[in-house]
């Protein structure tokens, strides 16, 4: 089984600036993974072409399992409110995270994570280079899928974590305390704005890739992970892989584990 995490950046370009959909199309396609978390995910965004990128991924990869999840409603830096379930189906700008599986799924859970009370300060990518500025931050979004897999079933999540320490680290408890509601074994696939071992720090799970996946251009700190609760772990099998490509857009590369037999 091959897991996959991508923050997107909603598609962007960090060499032109542009977002294209057949871009985004061929890059995820290259990853083949069979679950996939993404992050940063535009949906009727005037920004993106007012296209569904979590819809995108799924055909990408052949995958009739695909849900996207709002976090907000609006464009984060610009204008936004938190989104709640009830927006799941409009059609104003959405902003969240997606889940995209191979593997049929028996269902899905949402939670809903509050954004930090405090404005703090974010390193912002652009075609001339990184700029520091105070943004407010968002509220996020667990979006978690209990999965049938060759191994039997399992439970397979995606987040992104507030770029505020210390309120990330209070976020990660919290999905921590409903993943164990799901069945195991359990599979984080996120952004989690931690680097290297604090998530496994932390959250007590087992880091399957220590890879450094931003800034895409030169990666030096992992900030995206693929955790999994030590609870029946051995059913997942073996790491026999692990790949973090260039990508033509966003400033994160994707983290895929590809995990085969019995540890």
């Amino acid at each position: 089984m091959r897991f996959g995490t991508f923050n997107l950046m909603h598609g962007r370009s960090l060499t032109d600036g542009l977002v294209e959909t057949g871009r985004i199309w061929s890059g995820i396609a290259q990853l083949d993974a069979d679950v996939l978390g993404l992050q940063e995910v535009d949906r009727a965004q005037p920004r993106s072409g007012h296209a569904d990128l979590a819809r995108i991924a799924a055909d990408a990869l052949g995958a009739e399992h695909a849900m996207f999840v709002p976090a907000v409603v609006g464009t984060p830096g610009e204008a936004f409110r938190p989104a709640t379930d009830e927006d799941a189906e409009g059609v104003d700008p959405h902003y969240g995270v997606a889940l995209v599986s191979r593997y049929p799924v028996l269902e899905w859970r949402i939670t809903r994570l509050p954004a930090a009370p405090l404005r703090a300060p974010i390193v912002i990518p652009g075609p001339k280079g990184m700029r520091l500025t105070l943004l407010d931050d968002e509220p996020r979004v667990l979006l978690a899928a209990v999965v049938a897999t060759p191994v039997g079933r399992m439970t397979v999540a995606t987040t992104h974590l507030s770029f505020v320490p210390g309120w990330n680290v209070r976020q990660l408890r919290m999905v921590r305390r409903a993943l164990l509601t799901l069945p195991a074994p359990r599979v984080l696939l996120a952004d989690l704005n931690l680097p290297g071992g604090l998530p496994r720090l932390f959250s007590g799970w087992h880091r399957l890739a220590g890879v450094p996946t931003y800034p895409s251009q030169s990666p030096q700190v992992q900030f995206d992970h693929v955790l999994a609760d030590r609870r029946r772990i051995e059913r997942l099998g073996r790491v026999i892989d692990v790949t973090s490509p260039s990508m033509p857009f966003s400033d994160h590369r994707p983290l895929v584990v590809t995990v085969r037999g019995r540890w």
